[in-house]
């Protein structure tokens, strides 16, 4: 179980750093998005508390389909008699579906594009690339600014979109991760404060928030030693994290945020929302090109230093349970 288990993870982030995301066809996440836009009309009211629990059921609904899939599958594999053999099986599989809830070259394809459209000269279409990445007005920003958002992108998908969903397959196996999966793509489309929104995103809104308290400031951490191993300036990471971690609108965003800001010795600013680190907002390619790097290391990191111990310590606690 603990070998399985560590393996899954492992494979999952080589699978993800060599090939990257499958086509949105095949990409569960993609499913759980088109699920949410569909159930999203039928769970609107006009009775407030109708639509929180509309939202609440929206949730339910699609965690309870995810748990079910996967429960079916975990069963199908334990009929294969061979013990070996399911093994491989599960480990594979196992692999390939949780490296569907991680993207680490996704997010550097993301970033890159925006990249490409900047040194092309054309702002209009590297506006549009971080649109597809961040949740803010990109119409009238200007070159630094977009850049500033590509960084922040970076550093708050390294949690959404790599440790938090390995944290909680440490505790909880794949279902841990999809669940999480679903919470946090139930958020980026519905956890939104405004008219529209407010109560139907309530419930996931809320749950996104529970579930990225720990991750976001584990996160933050292994950021900062991951500062350190490339020669960033991680004594001024660590010290921008924890004066400007918690100033943000999100309790959780900051943190990673905060901590990869003073790594690149830079600021990150959302406008008339929160101003992250020192300096002035002077951003180039090599800020975006040095933030990859310590995205990749600290999803590494994470896995070494964080899940791994987790899934050593839950299984001990079961030996010496049912021992």
């Amino acid at each position: 179980m603990i070998l399985e288990s560590i393996s899954v993870i492992g494979f999952a982030i080589l699978i993800d750093l060599i090939f990257g995301d499958p086509k949105n066809r095949y990409h569960p996440t993609a499913w759980m998005g088109i699920l949410i836009a569909k159930f999203t009309p039928l769970a609107k009211h006009n009775n407030p508390t109708f639509e929180k629990i509309g939202g609440i059921l929206i949730v339910i609904i699609i965690s309870s389909i995810v748990i079910l899939l996967l429960s079916g599958l975990d069963i199908g594999i334990s009929l294969i008699s061979t013990d070996y053999v399911s093994l491989i099986i599960s480990v594979l599989i196992g692999a390939l579906l949780l490296k569907t809830t991680i993207a680490i070259r996704g997010m550097e394809k993301h970033a890159t594009s925006v990249l490409e459209s900047l040194e092309s000269n054309n702002i209009d279409m590297a506006r549009n690339y971080l649109s597809m990445i961040v949740k803010r007005n990109t119409t009238n920003l200007d070159k630094n600014h977009v850049l500033s958002g590509v960084l922040e992108s970076i550093s708050e998908n390294t949690v959404d979109g790599i440790t938090g969903p390995m944290f909680y397959y440490a505790f909880f196996g794949l279902w841990g991760a999809f669940v999480y999966r679903v919470i946090n793509t139930s958020d980026s489309m519905i956890g939104y404060k405004n008219d529209l929104f407010k109560n139907l995103g309530w419930f996931t809104a809320n749950c996104d928030t529970i579930l990225n308290y720990i991750p976001s400031r584990l996160t933050g951490l292994i950021m900062i030693i991951s500062a350190a191993l490339l020669q960033n300036n991680w004594r001024n990471s660590y010290k921008v994290m924890i004066r400007d971690g918690k100033t943000t609108e999100s309790p959780n965003a900051g943190y990673p945020m905060a901590a990869l800001a003073g790594a690149l010795e830079t600021k990150f600013e959302k406008i008339n929302h929160y101003k992250l680190g020192d300096g002035e907002i002077i951003l180039t390619k090599h800020h975006v090109l040095s933030a990859i790097k310590i995205m990749k290391l600290t999803s590494i990191l994470f896995f070494g230093i964080i899940t791994v111990p987790i899934i050593l310590i839950l299984s001990s606690i079961g030996w010496w349970l049912y021992a």
